[in-house]
């Protein structure tokens, strides 16, 4: 995605402690999620946070962030865990032989290697007909780490609620139209709109929308970099706090 939305400023990727590819953080490296992302954006000042699916849950679930975002970015995101329920039946009612095999090899033997396979595996529900083999591309390059996954499904997916909804701070919505990962209805409440928000539905995408569609994505990205700017007088960073997205979501239905 960093590269799909090519924004002005420097972007950088970020994995919280113990997750993908941040797999070095010593015994306890759970122990200050979500809230450790404030180190990064008191790291990076006037930062713009970009978090795609769980990734922007974690977000909303810090409300410190607030003062200190030039901007915030929610891709294929939610503000509570009520996007489980229609997942949760969108698989019963189209289910993947291939993911079900997957999920049976991961139960008997639950390893990074075994978690990537199902998601892999789940490719058709996260992306359109048109962009599944990219997307198998991406997923099978993904990092995966099966005890992040099993903190997250212990102590936050079925229970989140978001924190925090920025005030002021100019902020992006953006989803695919396609999306059977996480139902994007419930961004529709009144108090999710503003002069400051702006939601962009990208037609032909779905979970993971830059992959169908880089330049509808990417124009929305420019949207809300030129309103940031236009809010610090500044061209801000660009961070993207891209958590294992999809590949955690329907393991917790297994």
């Amino acid at each position: 995605m960093a590269e799909a939305i090519d924004v002005p400023g420097v972007t950088w990727l970020v994995d919280l402690p113990g997750d993908g590819s941040n797999a070095a953080a010593g015994d306890d490296a759970f122990a200050g999620w979500p809230g450790v992302l404030v180190e990064a954006a008191e790291a990076l000042p006037r930062a713009v946070f970009v978090g795609h699916s769980t990734g922007g849950m974690y977000l909303l679930s810090v409300p410190e962030l607030e003062p200190r975002l030039a901007g915030l970015v929610l891709v294929s995101s939610a503000p509570d865990a009520g996007w489980l329920a229609d997942f949760e039946r969108m698989t019963a009612e189209h289910p993947l032989p291939e993911v079900e095999a997957a999920t049976a090899a991961y139960e008997a033997d639950p390893t990074d290697v075994n978690l990537g396979r199902v998601a892999v595996a789940s490719a058709p529900w996260n992306f359109t007909a048109a962009g599944v083999a990219a997307g198998a591309e991406l997923l099978a390059r993904m990092p995966y780490n099966t005890a992040a996954v099993d903190w997250s499904a212990r102590n936050f997916d079925r229970t989140y609620r978001l924190r925090w909804w920025p005030a002021a701070t100019p902020t992006l919505i953006v989803s695919g139209a396609e999306d059977r990962i996480v139902a994007q209805r419930l961004w529709d409440e009144p108090r999710f709109q503003g002069g400051h928000v702006r939601r962009r539905r990208i037609e032909g995408a779905a979970h993971f929308p830059w992959i169908e569609r880089p330049g509808a994505v990417r124009a929305a990205f420019h949207e809300l970099a030129a309103a940031a700017a236009v809010r610090s007088n500044t061209v801000n960073p660009m961070l993207a706090s891209m958590n294992w997205a999809g590949g955690k979501a329907w393991l917790d239905s297994s």
